[in-house]
C-alpha cells in the first residue's frame, strides 16, 4: 500500500499525454508541452491503473457499495416484483443516500442529489447493465481526453441529467407520462449518456467521424428503448447527454490538446463534492429515514 503511494522524485517517467520519456523533474513536457507531466511525482503510479487513473474502478466499486448499503439498511424494504426490481432497495433508503428528482430537490430542499444520485442504483439488472456501460466506455473517454477530463465530464453529464430529470419532475407532469419527468431519480446511466455526449463531440472536433458515429448511435438507440422499457429516466438521459456534449466542446478540453494539472486539480475537487454530497445526504436525511420507517 505504502509503496504505492511512494512519489517518485528522479530518473524519468512517461509523459502521459505524448508517452515520450521525460525527467521527472521537467515542469513542462519537451515534446508535447504537457504541464507538469510527473503529476507531481505520482504519474508512473498512476498510469499502472491505467488511463483513467483509476477513477473507473473507484465508480464501479463506490457503486457497488452503496447498493449494498442501501440493501443493508432498510432489509424489510427490499423489492423483488420483477426482473427488473430484482434486489431493489426502498425508496426510504435510496433517498436517505441521496436519490434526486421532484421531491428531493422542490420539496425536501436536497438540491446536493444532483450530484450523489449518480452512485446509486435501483436493482440487481440497474447496477449491472450500467456498470458494464462504465467500464467499457470510460476507458476510451480516459484515453481520448485524459483522466482528469474524463472526471469532469462524467460528474457534469451526472449533474446536468438530474437536475433536468428533477425540473421535469416538478413542472412538466401535463405533458404525456411518457415525457414526465423523475419524483424519485438515481443512476449512473446520466453519466454514461455523457460519456457518449464526449465521444460525438470528440469525432466533431477531431475530425474523426467513425468516433462520433458509433457512439452517435449508441446514445440513439439506447435512447428509443428507454421510450418502450417501464420506468426509464429519459430526461436523466437526454440531459447526461447534453451535459457531457456541451462541456467536452469547451475549449479548455479540447482532446487535441494535452491535458495539464489543472484539470487533475478540478477531478479531485469533484470527487471530493461528490463524496461530501453523500455524506451530507446521509446527514440530512437520517431523521427523515427514520420518521418513515415507524410508520
Amino acid at each position: 500500500m505504502f509503496k504505492l503511494l511512494k512519489r517518485q522524485t528522479s530518473g524519468s517517467i512517461v509523459c502521459p499525454a505524448c508517452s515520450q520519456l521525460v525527467k521527472v523533474e521537467e515542469p513542462v513536457c519537451p515534446h508535447c508541452g504537457r504541464q507538469n507531466p510527473s503529476i507531481w511525482g505520482f504519474a508512473r503510479v498512476l498510469r499502472t491503473r491505467g488511463y483513467d487513473y483509476g477513477f473507473i474502478s473507484l465508480v464501479i466499486w463506490g457503486c457497488i457499495g452503496l447498493y449494498l448499503a442501501t440493501l443493508l439498511v432498510d432489509v424489510g424494504g427490499i423489492r423483488n416484483s420483477g426482473a427488473l426490481n430484482l434486489l431493489s432497495p426502498s425508496g426510504r433508503s435510496l433517498l436517505l443516500f441521496g436519490a434526486t428528482g421532484a421531491i428531493p430537490v422542490f420539496e425536501l430542499d436536497r438540491w446536493w442529489s444532483v450530484l450523489s444520485s449518480g452512485w446509486l442504483h435501483g436493482g440487481l439488472l440497474h447496477i449491472a447493465f450500467n456498470l458494464a456501460w462504465i467500464n467499457d466506455v470510460g476507458p476510451f473517454v480516459a484515453k481520448l481526453y485524459g483522466a482528469g477530463r474524463l472526471v469532469l465530464i462524467y460528474t457534469v453529464a451526472c449533474i446536468i441529467g438530474s437536475l433536468l430529470t428533477s425540473i421535469a419532475g416538478e413542472y412538466f407532469n401535463e405533458l404525456p407520462d411518457i415525457l414526465h419527468g423523475a419524483s424519485l431519480s438515481i443512476g449512473a446511466s446520466g453519466g454514461i449518456f455523457g460519456l457518449f455526449g464526449a465521444l460525438v463531440a470528440y469525432g466533431q472536433i477531431t475530425g474523426d467521424s467513425a468516433v462520433g458515429q458509433k457512439y452517435w448511435k449508441y446514445a440513439v438507440i439506447l435512447f428509443l428503448i428507454g421510450f418502450i422499457m417501464p420506468a426509464v429516466d429519459n430526461w436523466g438521459h437526454f440531459g447526461g447527454f447534453l451535459g457531457g456534449y456541451a462541456i467536452s466542446r469547451i475549449p479548455w478540453l479540447n482532446p487535441s490538446t494535452p491535458e495539464g494539472h489543472n484539470h487533475l486539480l478540478v477531478a479531485i475537487a469533484c470527487l471530493i463534492l461528490t463524496l461530501l454530497s453523500i455524506v451530507v445526504s446521509v446527514g440530512h436525511g437520517l431523521p427523515l429515514f427514520m420518521a418513515l420507517s415507524n410508520r
